[in-house]
């Protein structure tokens, strides 16, 4: 009987799941472990299933212990919003995961997003043509939000702008209102849509050369590439809209 208890006793000692330093069991932890490999982006919970080779029983009992103990945290996903995704509690949300600065728990912030255009549509209303530090600048001066806004949130906003057909992206010619903007610069300004003259003819800007220019980035003022010495551009300024 002697030896009999103490083989069991050695049996269950081997069954028994070994407990960690957190007081995390096996399982816990190849969660965990599976979870903070992933750093700022995530897992979705069907792929934690497929790494740790897991039943949903453990996978589903071992996350709410992870989440009660605060080790990790669940976190929407702007491009899986139906998907449960997962974070070690020590990683922020990638730009990835959480969509920036316009995101709020996964939703679009259309209230910040309108006021960004309204202040961006100033500038440019100003300015007439505006590059995108020349936005960006503006924005920083108005001080509206209690945030830094970087250049690249600025581009996106004005880039949802183009996309919405409220402005339009143009490339500096050196010329008239584009004049302090090194040509070839990309810029915004308002469509102000196709003249109609003599015939239903495109308009102005729609016609210029400077667009379709291979060398536009080389043409400067008073270069050996400038407008006033283009032959094309002379052709085009002698036409009769």
């Amino acid at each position: 009987m002697g030896m009999s208890r103490s083989l069991e006793t050695s049996y269950l000692k081997r069954k028994r799941p070994e407990v960690d330093t957190l007081g995390l069991v096996d399982a816990e932890r190849a969660i965990l472990n599976a979870i903070k490999s992933k750093k700022d982006l995530g897992i979705w919970v069907r792929d934690i299933k497929q790494e740790t080779k897991l039943t949903d029983h453990v996978v589903n009992k071992s996350l709410k212990s992870l989440l009660a103990r605060k080790l990790i945290k669940e976190v929407v996903n702007i491009q899986y919003k139906g998907k449960k995704h997962y974070m070690a509690d020590e990683f922020e949300p990638s730009k990835q995961v959480s969509g920036g600065l316009w995101y709020v728990d996964g939703n679009l912030d259309k209230e910040l997003v309108n006021v960004m255009k309204q202040l961006c549509l100033r500038c440019i209303r100003i300015e007439k043509v505006a590059t995108l530090e020349r936005v960006h600048e503006h924005l920083k001066k108005q001080q509206v939000v209690n945030f830094e806004i970087s250049s690249q949130q600025v581009y996106e906003i004005l880039n949802s702008m183009v996309l919405d057909n409220e402005i339009i992206e143009v490339k500096s010619t050196g010329l008239w209102q584009y004049y302090p903007i090194p040509i070839g610069t990309v810029c915004y300004r308002f469509d102000s849509g196709p003249v109609v003259a003599k015939g239903s003819k495109v308009g102005a800007f729609a016609s210029i050369p400077c667009g379709a220019c291979p060398r536009i980035s080389l043409c400067t003022p008073n270069g050996v590439i400038s407008p006033s010495t283009c032959a094309y551009h002379t052709k085009w300024l002698n036409i009769d809209f």
